[in-house]
């Protein structure tokens, strides 16, 4: 825990404490980033799942998987600034755990996918294989359940 309160003492989490116009941009980026994730993953995972058919993976997936990851970079910086206001609340908090362990799941999903040859294989000849299907949807349920976990924050 003391480690919790010297974050909440760093400078960037004092300034964001007494600037509610700070706050608000921090917040908004963080929102934005979520929407930069969300915005990309769900289409990239339902074009690799099969749903929409008509975008060439070759041609969306790195654009896609590239912002998917720059919202994803946004978000954890962004996500840490918000989280040194109060971050002995946050610790203790299951919705914030679940947020974390997820966004850390979909990361990890994301690595293992563009490390497979799977991803290598879609975008060259656009065969989708039945383990890259399984991580789509995964990433589908992660990102989703993220998204919903960070909202609940909130609520506890």
């Amino acid at each position: 825990m003391e480690a919790l309160a010297w974050l909440a003492a760093t400078p960037v989490a004092v300034a964001l404490k007494g600037s509610a116009t700070l706050y608000l941009a921090v917040n908004a980026a963080h929102i934005l980033a979520i929407g930069l994730i969300v915005g990309a993953i769900v289409p990239l995972d339902l074009r690799l799942l099969g749903v929409v058919r008509s975008a060439p993976i070759a041609a969306i997936g790195p654009l896609l998987s590239r912002s998917a990851a720059v919202g994803v970079a946004l978000a954890i910086l962004t996500g840490l600034c918000l989280f040194s206001v109060r971050p002995q609340e946050y610790a203790g908090n299951p919705a914030f755990l679940a947020k974390v362990s997820l966004v850390s799941l979909g990361i990890a999903n994301a690595l293992l996918l563009h490390l497979g040859g799977g991803w290598r294989t879609a975008l060259e000849t656009s065969t989708i294989s039945p383990v890259l299907r399984v991580q789509a949807l995964l990433s589908l349920a992660v990102w989703i359940g993220a998204l919903l976990a960070g909202r609940w924050i909130a609520f506890i």
